[in-house]
């Protein structure tokens, strides 16, 4: 006996070829991403993907658009939890960067590979919400209300902390830090590592924290 096809509404449908996509893009990469292999995966016609999306680019770019308004989601939380500690928030930020490439590292790849997605509106305001948050950390630890106010200095510093998380994140997710992990494990690892990097990082934007008064200081 044949057994009935999945019931998909259409928003369900959606949910379903992007989570197959996302499960594909972890185990294999982009490289092998098929439509066929998506549609296989959620349980629906081979057509299903090209009639939600258009073609392979737009079930991608669906794809990258989500990982970037998460990854948002994910730095605004930690920005959040830093409170008025602006060296805290911007911490927060880097771990929780370089945590969401970990937890979704096929995703995350996506996000910048430019010639697998479409040149798309809703892609491009996505990804610069992403920067927005790291931005505003930036603009409250060296004092300034409009990011036009930053110095050039400031912008160099800004490059460097994206760069140090960026580069991290893609280290961990490549499994360049397993061999040097020990045996407290990957995450263990990143998480007493990295904070102290992104301190020095900070440091150079904000300065070194002030010292702790000491009774023996005069």
């Amino acid at each position: 006996m044949k057994a009935a096809a999945t019931p998909y509404h259409h928003g369900a449908l959606r949910d379903a070829l992007v989570q197959a996509t996302e499960s594909l893009l972890d185990e294999q990469g982009a490289e092998a991403f098929s439509l066929r292999e998506v549609a296989r995966r959620a349980g629906v016609s081979p057509a299903a993907p090209a009639h939600h999306f258009g073609d392979a680019a737009g079930l991608l770019t669906a794809v990258a658009e989500g990982g970037f308004a998460e990854l948002t989601q994910a730095l605004r939380a930690a920005d959040a939890r830093g409170g008025p500690d602006a060296r805290a928030a911007l911490r927060g930020q880097g771990v929780a960067y370089v945590h969401f490439a970990m937890a979704h590292p096929g995703r995350f790849r996506l996000m910048f590979r430019q010639g697998k997605l479409r040149d798309e509106p809703g892609l491009h305001a996505q990804a610069d919400e992403a920067f927005a948050v790291l931005l505003g950390g930036v603009c409250r630890a060296v004092g300034v209300a409009d990011p036009a106010q930053l110095q050039p200095a400031h912008w160099q510093a800004l490059t460097g902390l994206w760069a140090l998380v960026h580069g991290y994140a893609h280290l961990a997710i490549a499994g360049k830090l397993e061999l040097i992990a020990g045996e407290g494990g990957l995450e263990a690892f990143v998480q007493q590592g990295l904070e102290p990097m992104l301190d020095a990082a900070i440091a150079g934007l904000m300065g070194p924290p002030p010292r702790r008064p000491s009774m023996m200081r005069r």
